[in-house]
């Protein structure tokens, strides 16, 4: 028995919850995949799942098998990336975790560009929802955190920093005015989401980032008139006419580029999210996952600034602070 392979495949059946998902993704028959878990069962003396018509649950010791050899694969994966690193070229599989929002409208647009110098590397992607921590399961977690420091047992690269904007369509600032001062929001429809566990109020800081130096207001919205936390439904919305919808910058580029979204108060700062692309703590890294990560700094420059406004020519000013006079004079 090849117990390497076997664990692999044991290893994958979990990840992809079928004997059938797992063969794809290794690229084996599923008689094969059958027979390794099989024989490694044997040779354990052990069994590790139990098979039923709809899923796959590990037993007590598959559970605990399972907890231990990730680590050794990881270890193996390691090895084999240390000794190929100075001449293999980046290839195989790389698993992404990612929020949706930003598959959509950013890295789906950059792929073809990867593709071209990485042809061997073949993307999984997986898009379930907001994503605050690193899931080992993962090579690469794209990050995405608001006022939350970096936390964790993870090794983290900065892509940019996002700004959440206000913005309507042209259209409808068009019919009900442009808004002057966060006051004015009142007066107008709403498509922002309350937020599930925090106040309902916006604080706006009049230039960038904080307070410091200038004007700070908070304001209560006005009831939405449509509620959802999922970002693309507001940013259609939006672009439908309905009213003013807050959107990280990120989302809103192509749009406001484009002159089918325009910024609302863009001399006010509301808040800013910190993008990361993050990997499970590890000394080396594949050949792909270093190729991936690269591209993503030099595709959104890596520093603690917002790209996206930039392109789009509408970043928010620098606060403004008035001299303090000289007491010689």
């Amino acid at each position: 028995m090849d117990q390497l392979r076997a664990i692999r495949a044991f290893a994958r059946i979990i990840d992809e919850g079928s004997f059938a998902k797992a063969a794809r993704a290794l690229d084996l028959a599923p008689a094969v995949v059958t027979r390794l878990i099989a024989e490694l069962e044997a040779h354990l003396g052990a069994r590790l799942v139990n098979r039923t018509t709809r899923r796959l649950v590990l037993t007590d010791a598959g559970e605990a098998y399972l907890q231990r050899v990730r680590r050794i694969l990881i270890e193996v994966e390691e090895a084999d990336a240390l000794a190929g690193s100075s001449t293999s070229e980046p290839r195989g599989l790389l698993r992404v975790l990612l929020p949706p929002a930003f598959a959509v409208h950013q890295i789906a647009k950059h792929l073809p560009r990867f593709r071209a110098r990485f042809p061997r590397v073949t993307l999984e992607f997986s898009v379930p929802g907001p994503v605050e921590t690193v899931d080992e399961n993962f090579d690469v977690t794209i990050l995405m955190l608001g006022r939350k420091p970096l936390a964790g047992d993870f090794v983290a690269w900065r892509l940019a920093r996002s700004e959440v904007i206000l913005c309507a369509a042209p259209d409808y600032l068009d019919r009900r005015g442009r808004p002057q001062h966060p006051h004015e929001l009142a007066q107008h429809d709403s498509i922002m989401p309350t937020l599930p566990n925090g106040p309902r109020e916006l604080t706006f800081h009049r230039g960038g980032g904080d307070a410091a130096g200038g004007e700070s207001i908070t304001v209560v919205p006005p009831i939405a008139i449509l509620d959802t936390n999922h970002i693309d439904t507001n940013y259609a919305v939006a672009l439908a006419g309905m009213g003013i919808t807050g959107l990280p910058s990120f989302v809103a580029e192509d749009a406001l580029l484009e002159h089918a979204l325009e910024r609302v108060l863009p001399q006010w700062h509301l808040l800013d999210v910190a993008v990361h692309a993050a990997t499970p703590t590890r000394k080396y890294l594949p050949a792909r996952t270093r190729a991936f990560i690269d591209f993503l700094v030099e595709t959104f420059g890596g520093e603690d600034a917002d790209p996206w406004l930039k392109a789009a020519g509408c970043e928010t000013p620098a606060p403004t602070t008035t001299p303090t006079p000289d007491q010689n004079v």
